[in-house]
């Protein structure tokens, strides 16, 4: 008998479990026999705890925390080849390289294990975290646990024993060339179970550069499907990464277990409580400062005429 770890972690990390086990919002109706995100904790009673997954991330309750420093990352650069897969769920691809990250007060280095994406309805809002209730088009999970573990079961039982790192999407007028070779092959997956072999890909060019990558917010969290395991680090990156509304439609074209059109495959924010959102030291520009400096800059000019 498949324990509840095997049966609700590996939809997230590794594989899918059964369509009427858990399903998003969109595939309850009548006839589904599945249970949207309100009754997850009728599948697993961890989704119901108080540190759960994803959040709306207030960025005037951010505190800033000079610990968190930009990022080391090893091996993201490696080319290599993997096996893209349509789990029912979403579409993830596995990562064969050693490729870590430490730093940015994680406090130990973690080992990348695979990434996964979550998505709305042609380009429109779909990602799982919000910034002041802004919804962006989708958002990118690079999922890795602590280098000293071997086995996700014992790394899930340590409470920082998983880090996700969070990038979001944003539309852009202009194709993002890195991204042609992953969108393309969407379409062999468009089935569940679907597998089709990608070939020279590198984290690197699926994520922002380094210099884009300094601000950034963190909080203790859960995994974002059932079991909501909650032994996660997460970094969610405040820049987003530009994909074409053509690359980003193409996300639309895959079908859930159901043969339904696999859209808006995100959880609801739930309840930060008592926990504390950090924010990176790195600059966080929000309205009002670019309000400020576009005042400022202003004046200057102003100024100059006299």
């Amino acid at each position: 008998m498949r324990s509840l770890l095997s049966a609700f972690l590996l939809p997230l990390l590794l594989q899918s479990c059964s369509a009427a086990d858990w399903c998003y919002q969109t595939q309850v109706n009548c006839e589904s026999h599945c249970k949207g995100p309100d009754e997850w904790s009728k599948v697993n009673a961890e989704c119901g705890k108080s540190r759960q997954s994803p959040i709306n991330i207030v960025t005037k309750k951010t505190k800033l925390d000079e610990r968190l420093t930009p990022f080391k990352f090893t091996g993201y650069q490696e080319v290599f080849e993997s096996t893209m897969k349509n789990n029912g769920h979403s579409v993830q691809v596995s990562i064969p390289i050693k490729a870590t990250v430490s730093g940015g007060n994680l406090g130990e280095t973690y080992k990348a294990v695979q990434f996964h994406l979550h998505w709305g309805l042609d380009g429109g809002p779909g990602s799982e975290h919000t910034i002041d209730g802004e919804q962006y088009p989708m958002e990118l999970h690079i999922v890795h646990m602590k280098d000293k573990y071997n086995r996700l079961e014992d790394a899930l039982k340590d409470p920082s024993g998983i880090a996700v790192l969070g990038f979001f999407y944003e539309e852009s007028s202009s194709s993002n060339k890195k991204y042609d070779l992953f969108t393309t092959s969407l379409r062999s997956v468009q089935n569940a179970n679907g597998n089709a072999t990608l070939r020279k890909i590198s984290l690197n060019q699926l994520i922002l550069s380094e210099g884009n990558m300094t601000n950034y917010y963190r909080y203790d969290g859960s995994l974002t499907t059932p079991g909501c395991t909650e032994a996660v680090v997460w970094t969610v990156f405040e820049n987003p990464i530009p994909l074409d509304r053509e690359q980003l439609r193409a996300f639309s074209a895959l079908k859930f277990h159901d043969g339904e059109q696999m859209v808006k495959t995100f959880r609801p924010v739930q309840p930060r409580y008592t926990r504390v959102v950090y924010r990176s030291s790195g600059p966080v520009f929000t309205v009002s400062v670019v309000l400020l400096l576009a005042s400022i800059s202003t004046a200057l000019g102003l100024s100059r005429l006299y």
